[in-house]
């Protein structure tokens, strides 16, 4: 602004100021700014013509298109069928559509705000060069009179005070648009501790029921292609992603691929090394989660619920892509390096009487990032 500015000028009083129109401190504010209005050109000199209404119609279907996509958006994310449905069932395709469509209304009403601002800087902001010498210092009560003038001259020359079409449509489509934005947000109202000790939070695939034995099963790419896991399937310094399996889910494509699925349900199978298994510092109350060099850890991250799906071999190290967290599998996974401060929840395993390996029981301790009730 004029403060340290070279214009010399005397300045107003607060009387004069005060007296002023608006043109005539628009006009004392460029002079006081050195500003030197090179070029302007209205876009629509002669006003209310029908090419300027053709313009204003065709911002405002941008606004309204914004609008009704982000309408459509919501309605989507509250009432379409999004709980997984197995393939061959009638309401499959209606579930596999439902992200796409949530894509699709969300990028048109973007695109369409977007698009319609863009359009009507084109065809509706006058065309100006101006250029201003650069000032330094504050600015006076002078230049802030002038300043709120100039803006209130931009407002008046882009016409957007007179454009009820444009307000309305614009208002129509950006307030749809911030209820779309803030949509995803539904889910963080919900009660995740609903159920008590049976909430989502506390409870995973590996949860007990019924006294029923949960092994470990890999996954072969197919739901209903069972293939359980002996201590013999993996080589020494070998790691492998195993899910939950129960006999009483044999046969049922929908529990057997719901335990795929299931986010907190992946874990890690680590086989150490015989020379790497003498080196092991196990955790306080859990010295037999192991079995034999055989150790499970949860795959979600401690720090933002990434996959932590890298294992090194030579340093005994696991991973996470992320955000580079690595955790120290000969101590009891604990985290060295990275943003995570949790060591990744340990499952405990042991081989049943056919020879399998299963767990033992549920994690002890919650599975991923931290949140308040969180005891570790």
């Amino acid at each position: 602004m004029s403060g340290g500015g070279t214009v010399d000028r005397p300045h107003p009083t607060d009387e004069q100021l005060a007296s002023m129109s608006d043109e005539e401190l628009v006009t004392l504010g460029l002079e006081l700014d050195d500003v030197e209005l090179a070029y302007r050109r209205e876009r629509w000199p002669v006003k209310g013509t029908k090419a300027e209404k053709r313009a204003e119609r065709s911002v405002a279907a941008w606004f309204v298109l914004a609008g009704i996509a982000s309408l459509a958006f919501v309605g989507i994310y509250l009432f379409w069928p999004w709980e997984y449905e197995p393939w061959g069932s009638d309401r499959n395709m209606l579930y596999t559509l439902y992200t796409p469509l949530l894509g699709l209304t969300m990028g048109l009403g973007i695109l369409g705000l977007g698009v319609g601002v863009i359009a009507y800087s084109k065809k509706f902001v006058p065309d100006e060069t101006a250029v201003q010498q650069r000032h330094t210092g504050g600015s006076s009560e002078v230049d802030k009179k002038t300043t709120v003038a100039l803006l209130g001259d931009s407002m008046e020359s882009i016409g957007i005070g007179r454009r009820s079409l444009i307000k309305r449509s614009l208002g129509f489509g950006a307030g749809a648009l911030g209820i779309m934005a803030i949509m995803p947000l539904g889910g963080l109202v919900k009660n995740p501790w609903k159920g008590g000790a049976d909430a989502a939070l506390w409870t995973s695939g590996w949860t007990p029921r019924n006294n029923e034995t949960i092994y470990l099963r890999r996954s072969t790419g197919r739901s209903h292609d069972v293939e359980l896991i002996r201590p013999g399937d993996l080589d020494a310094g070998a790691m492998e992603t195993v899910f939950p399996f129960r006999e009483s889910e044999r046969g049922n494509d929908e529990a057997l691929s719901s335990a795929l699925r299931e986010s907190d349900n992946p874990v890690m199978l680590i086989r150490l090394r015989p020379a790497d298994g003498n080196r092991v510092v196990k955790r306080a109350g859990q010295e037999d989660f192991n079995y034999g060099d055989y150790y499970a850890y949860s795959k979600i991250c401690t720090h933002a619920g990434c996959p932590t799906s890298l294992y090194e071999q030579q340093s005994n190290r696991i991973l996470c892509p992320c955000h580079q967290s690595q955790f120290d599998v000969l101590t009891y996974a604990k985290p060295i390096f990275g943003p995570a401060a949790r060591a990744l929840p340990q499952l405990p395993i042991t081989v049943n009487d056919e020879g399998y390996l299963v767990a033992k029981g549920n994690f002890i301790e919650s599975i991923g990032p931290a949140f308040w009730e969180r005891k570790s």
